[in-house]
């Protein structure tokens, strides 16, 4: 059985997936990023890059080159925002005229209660913004994008991000960060919010897939299963917190070190977010509550 750690191609490789689908590595690899980002290349006339990339003149230079002839590049898809992302965006639009297709800017899809939460002064935690950006076009929640090569059904699943999006290929999915080939997603309010990301889970869950090819990691062969341990994944970290307010209450970043005590540091602060994500989707649950009102540091109280 393949582990995460087999997946490890060197950047600016450029493997072929499947007929029509190749992947190019971003040089971009961190505790976050794990290897770097999948950039994907899909068609065989009118090629759809997905997820650029972040700012890296090698990078844009690898991915021109691997145009064969009789090749252009005809669409740029960013599934969301980040900044390992879309930064590469711009420029690779710049150098080949193909239109940038995206959900919307930085804020698009933003949940009311993370709207609130920014609006009140909460920020940082996450993998870092590219709030300069904007697509050519929006894309809607259904919407398919085709050409004679290739169809792309676009979902929505807001959660990793207000404005992330997966990508259907026939019975495939590009599930940028959503669903991962290495991890478990960060969500981390106010970019990130957990409600949205459970029920994007679950929609994904309802259809029948035969691969997931990820923002990171390699593909996911059994994507049903990478869905319900992901889905229960969740589930085990909101038991966690439930079971350790159950002795009294408690803010986010005392609850990430009790319950990923064996954490290295340089990750902590994203799972006293990953914390905070699930304290605000129990808050709506009416199952704990804050001593004032809801923020990264406030003292939490389980009610249910």
């Amino acid at each position: 059985m393949q582990t995460p750690d087999d997946f490890n191609p060197p950047p600016g490789r450029v493997d072929e997936l499947a007929p029509g689908l190749r992947r190019v590595l971003a040089p971009n690899p961190s505790p976050m990023t794990y290897r770097g980002t999948n950039t994907y290349l899909l068609g065989n006339k009118d090629i759809a890059v997905i997820d650029p990339g972040p700012l890296s003149d090698v990078h844009l230079r690898v991915i021109l080159d691997a145009l064969q002839p009789g090749q252009r590049i005809s669409h740029i898809f960013v599934t969301h925002t980040h900044l390992d992302h879309s930064p590469l965006a711009a420029p690779l639009s710049g150098r080949t005229g193909a239109q940038v297709l995206a959900f919307g800017g930085p804020q698009a899809g933003r949940s009311d209660v993370m709207t609130e939460l920014a609006q009140n002064g909460l920020a940082g935690g996450g993998e870092g913004i590219d709030s300069d950006f904007r697509p050519d076009i929006e894309l809607e929640d259904g919407e398919v994008v085709s050409t004679g090569d290739w169809q792309l059904e676009v979902i929505h699943t807001p959660g990793h991000l207000g404005n992330h999006i997966a990508l259907a290929w026939g019975d495939a999915c590009f599930t940028a960060d959503h669903v991962m080939g290495w991890a478990s997603s960060l969500v981390s309010p106010p970019d990130g919010d957990l409600t949205d990301f459970m029920a994007a889970c679950h929609r994904l869950r309802a259809r029948e897939w035969s691969v997931f090819h990820p923002g990171h990691g390699a593909p996911v062969s059994e994507p049903g299963e990478r869905l319900d341990w992901l889905i229960q994944h969740r589930l085990t970290r909101e038991t966690q917190i439930l079971e350790v307010l159950a002795q009294g209450p408690a803010t986010a970043r005392q609850l990430a070190q009790r319950i990923y005590a064996e954490t290295p540091d340089a990750l902590l602060r994203a799972a006293e977010r990953n914390v905070f994500a699930h304290l605000v989707d129990l808050t709506g649950k009416s199952r704990v509550a804050p001593d004032d009102t809801i923020s990264a540091t406030a003292r939490f109280r389980r009610i249910s």
